[in-house]
């Protein structure tokens, strides 16, 4: 049997006393006194709202009435309210996202030395002899670095620092020269080593806050905050030899350094390998615009499955 819906009683001024204008069906009154019974109740119908709110208020009175413990205290005003938050904000300060997502982040990051001999240790008689410095990502807890090729390639002996400040020699795995990119592996790692949570950049979209963690002029680890410019960029290098394709843009501080660090959401997850600065001037200073490589081309690099 088809269920007939059901329609509200109250009706627009001037509306007829006929069938609803939407095709409800009106009921038809009860035999007997029923118009008696409706001309009672109509008031209560019409005032349902007002007798619910003072049914409520009344239910709430006693409560207070007949509950000591709810009704002993002082009832706070606003401003007292405000001021306790304020109070408990300045005792325990909020911690921002980025910080958040620094703090997760920050035991993956390593530091990346290309040294131009095999027996360098990266310093001679004070002058460093270090061919690349840079920064790299752990993306497997067994060693394995994502870092820039521009780095490491031509280097003759590589070193990594972990972040509890132990180092190891790395050794080149694979590379993805159409991507600027670099798989390491080092030879000894640390035992609490802990690997990077990558995220597609699926969603990714511009305005989205991130921040780039590296060793910019090698002084770090540093991060910087900013968010994302743009998606599927090219760059060009300044030699003109290469063209980088499919780049998130972005607008956190990036300088010589931070060249295969991570690119990181507020999640504390990477998105993109940090891999170019661009500079009209063609200076290797930041002016606002630099370049990450999307991880999903990052991890393939790594032979890792896509997302």
């Amino acid at each position: 049997m088809k269920k007939v819906p059901l329609y509200s009683r109250s009706r627009r001024p001037g509306d007829s006393a006929g069938p609803a204008a939407d095709g409800g069906v009106e009921a038809a009154p009860p035999a007997g006194g029923g118009s008696g019974l409706r001309r009672l109740i109509a008031p209560l119908v019409r005032h349902e709202r007002r007798l619910w709110l003072v049914g409520v208020a009344i239910l709430a009175g006693a409560f207070w009435f007949f509950n000591p413990a709810a009704s002993s205290g002082p009832v706070l005003t606003m401003k007292q309210i405000d001021a306790a938050m304020r109070q408990s904000i300045e005792e325990k300060p909020l911690v921002s996202p980025a910080s958040r997502a620094y703090d997760a982040i920050i035991p993956s990051v390593v530091r990346v030395l290309g040294l131009m001999t095999e027996g360098d240790d990266g310093k001679d008689d004070g002058e460093s002899r270090e061919r690349g410095v840079g920064t790299g990502v752990v993306i497997i807890d067994n060693g394995t670095i994502l870092t820039n090729l521009h780095v490491v390639g031509n280097a003759k002996r590589i070193r990594v620092t972990f972040f509890d400040g132990s180092e190891s020699d790395a050794v080149l795995v694979s590379a993805q020269p159409e991507n600027d990119l670099a798989v390491l592996r080092a030879r000894t790692i640390p035992d609490d080593l802990e690997a990077a949570t990558m995220r597609s950049t699926g969603d990714l979209s511009p305005g989205d806050h991130v921040i780039a963690v590296g060793f910019p002029f090698g002084i770090g680890p540093s991060a910087s905050a900013g968010v994302v410019s743009g998606l599927k960029r090219q760059f060009r290098s300044p030699d003109g030899k290469q063209m980088l394709s499919n780049l998130i843009q972005f607008d956190a501080a990036a300088n010589p350094g931070n060249s295969g660090g991570p690119l990181v959401t507020m999640d504390g997850e990477v998105v993109g390998i940090v891999t170019a600065i661009l500079n009209p001037n063609r200076q290797r200073v930041f002016v606002g615009i630099g370049f990450a490589v999307p991880i999903e081309n990052a991890a393939a690099a790594a032979g890792m499955p896509p997302f």
